[in-house]
């Protein structure tokens, strides 16, 4: 990820989310709190990261379903009740959740193909596994 940073093909911005902007469902602006100052991005897409602290700070103002303040998801999925938020990893919740980083690794695959079909709709998904495929270990360097 760094290296497409320093390509220009991502922006980072580390920091806090201040607040969103969108309609019908579609998002247009976020509002980010960096170290600088606040910075208003126009996007239609986000990742936001949140890591090391279970604390859903502007989040929780979100309008989502929440449980003891973790994020309750579908477990088909990981989306919250908002269509197209989601959540994976200890600030989420469901029946038999499991805090263990394999739980969050499950949950960021079952997670990734929603947000994909969101994101492509009708684009098949083909997967791939390092141990078989040559074009993904020429893109790792290892074939």
């Amino acid at each position: 990820m760094r290296r497409l940073v320093a390509e220009g093909k991502v922006n980072l911005l580390i920091g806090q989310i201040g607040g969103i902007e969108g309609a019908d469902g579609q998002l247009s602006a976020v509002t980010i709190r960096t170290a600088e100052g606040e910075v208003k991005l126009p996007t239609t897409r986000m990742m936001p990261f949140f890591g090391l602290t279970m604390k859903l700070g502007p989040v929780g103002d979100w309008g989502l379903e929440l449980n003891d303040n973790l994020i309750a998801v579908d477990t088909a999925k990981f989306q919250s009740s908002v269509p197209g938020v989601f959540a994976i990893g200890d600030i989420n919740q469901y029946p038999g959740k499991l805090k263990l980083i394999l739980s969050g690794f499950h949950e960021a695959a079952l997670m990734a193909q929603a947000a994909k079909s969101i994101v492509s709709p009708g684009e098949r998904v083909i997967f791939q596994y390092t141990t078989s495929s040559t074009k993904l270990q020429k893109k790792l360097g290892v074939a």
